[in-house]
């Protein structure tokens, strides 16, 4: 079957917006009518007037337009979980909290802040506690904020995350788990997840090509570790590190470190992946164009698969969280 040629009909047929992160396959991300990063595809799928969403990618942002925009059916074609997501749930976040009281804080003088990369139910609990979501693209003016409310910050779940805005802040930080993380002596306290692709770029990458190719720029995101973004000329989100890198004149040698797709489909000429593995995101190469096929075929056969839904309950808290980012722009 082409899949491509039947994925088009259905398209043009059904009242339907196809929504692709950018860490998709190619062939998946062409097929896309909004692509983006986390913070541009909720704000797209909100204003977007179409009554059904196929989004490809993982299963919090599925969750996350189905919280904002309640009245839109969305689809996956595959409910992929983020591997750093997995690594929080409401008890972890729990526990959280509860070490941040131990050593002497009290539960109202906790500001917790999400990253985009959780579950809906890690959103309503920071929601519930009056604090909000982030994307690696506005975590600044996110902590900034928090920082007004003279409260102790809970970063969750990127450790990374967390310490590179706070070396870029000068504020001081420390990772719950990891030696004695006093609350009092820091400013934001990390829960200790990470992303496992962010996590193959080293300090001895960087060191590799800037020997191999003297004069290259190296540009990071934020979610690798901070010895790594120490070393970057330039650190950023997703959409941020493809302005800078057109933005660059195209003889200017750059390595980029971040999901394999995104650089591949980066400018072709002297762009290289800062790693001599691939770093391929497991989890948001799962979806292929058979599966984008059979979740619009299931529309117009009336009846929908993989379906997200969320309790009225963790929407609510969830959506508190998520419009309080929504509303610093």
């Amino acid at each position: 079957m082409d899949y491509k040629k039947e994925i088009k009909r259905l398209k043009k047929e059904l009242s339907v917006t196809i929504v692709a992160h950018y860490y998709q396959k190619d062939e998946v991300f062409e097929m896309a009518d909004i692509t983006g990063d986390s913070l541009e595809l909720a704000r797209k799928c909100q204003e977007d007037e179409n009554r059904w969403i196929v989004f490809c990618g993982v299963g919090f942002m599925g969750q996350s337009v189905k919280v904002i925009a309640p009245e839109k059916r969305v689809l996956m074609p595959r409910i992929a979980c983020c591997a750093m997501a997995r690594m929080i749930d409401e008890d972890c976040f729990d526990e959280s909290v509860a070490y941040m009281m131990q050593r002497g804080i009290q539960k109202e003088d906790i500001l917790p802040i999400t990253y985009i990369n959780s579950d809906v139910s890690v959103k309503a609990k920071v929601g519930e506690m009056g604090g909000l979501v982030c994307t690696s693209s506005n975590a600044y003016k996110i902590i900034e904020r928090a920082l007004e409310s003279n409260k102790k910050i809970l970063f969750v779940p990127d450790r990374c995350l967390g310490q590179n805005f706070a070396i870029s802040m000068g504020l001081r930080s420390c990772i719950i788990g990891e030696g004695e993380c006093n609350p009092k002596e820091n400013d934001i306290i990390c829960y200790n997840g990470f992303c496992s692709v962010h996590q193959l770029f080293m300090p001895s990458d960087v060191a590799f090509f800037r020997q191999k190719y003297p004069g290259i720029k190296i540009a990071v995101h934020p979610e690798c570790d901070p010895s790594v973004t120490a070393l970057a000329d330039f650190v950023g989100s997703t959409s941020q590190l493809i302005t800078y890198v057109n933005s660059l004149d195209i003889n200017q040698k750059v390595a980029v470190g971040t999901e394999y797709n995104l650089v591949h489909r980066m400018r072709k000429k002297n762009t290289y992946v800062l790693s001599s593995t691939k770093p391929e995101c497991p989890t948001m190469n799962e979806t292929t164009l058979e599966d984008l096929y059979k979740t619009l075929k299931s529309i117009e056969d009336n009846a929908p698969i993989n379906e997200i839904e969320v309790d009225a309950h963790t929407r609510e808290y969830a959506k508190l969280a998520l419009d309080r980012m929504l509303a610093i722009k």
